[in-house]
């Protein structure tokens, strides 16, 4: 992946508008943010040495919808963790849970596949889209994720999140418990 170089705040030369709008939702909210350009980051394994250098454990970011189509939801969960869809189902009382099509989440979150973060949010002007977080990650002090793209990778607290980015969404997050055991 190279040298990640770790920065404070916005980039100096313009990027897509899509990672714009994430730098401008979090200035215009007066949050503070670390951040770090690299190479696409699509797996879990290559966002450890991000990881590394923002200080922040990345989180794994899901879209997911029911079998109708008709329920959309985030999930936010440690990525170390294993994910069960039987066990996320039944705590939600939902028949069953997939993976939703790269059509539904540039609809509903304007972003691309290998790309979802819960900055993705403030795209869903709508408010369709539910936000699960695992209580796990709620402990965290800082969380890290992608500015709708992902080639950079930010870090910011966990305060600002829960009581700033949330309510200029209007998401209103559902906390979840998902277990590590096999």
């Amino acid at each position: 992946m190279g040298e990640i170089k770790l920065y404070e705040g916005r980039p100096r030369e313009e990027r897509s508008p899509r990672e714009m709008a994430a730098y401008d939702y979090l200035d215009q909210l007066r949050i503070r943010y670390r951040r770090v350009d690299h190479a696409a980051a699509e797996t879990m394994e290559a966002c450890e040495e991000i990881d590394r250098v923002l200080g922040v454990r990345m989180c794994k970011n899901l879209f997911l919808c029911n079998r109708q189509k008709t329920d959309f939801y985030l999930l936010l969960m440690p990525g170390d963790k294993p994910f069960r869809t039987k066990e996320l189902s039944g705590q939600l009382g939902v028949a069953r849970l997939s993976f939703a099509c790269a059509e539904d989440m540039q609809e509903k979150l304007g972003l691309l596949p290998g790309s979802v973060s819960v900055m993705g949010l403030i795209n869903d002007t709508e408010g369709c889209v539910r936000l699960l977080i695992d209580k796990e990650l709620l402990c965290d002090a800082e969380i890290g994720c992608h500015p709708c793209v992902n080639t950079s990778s930010l870090a910011f607290s966990m305060v600002d999140l829960l009581e700033k980015v949330l309510p200029a969404t209007g998401h209103v997050l559902t906390a979840v418990e998902l277990s590590r055991a096999q």
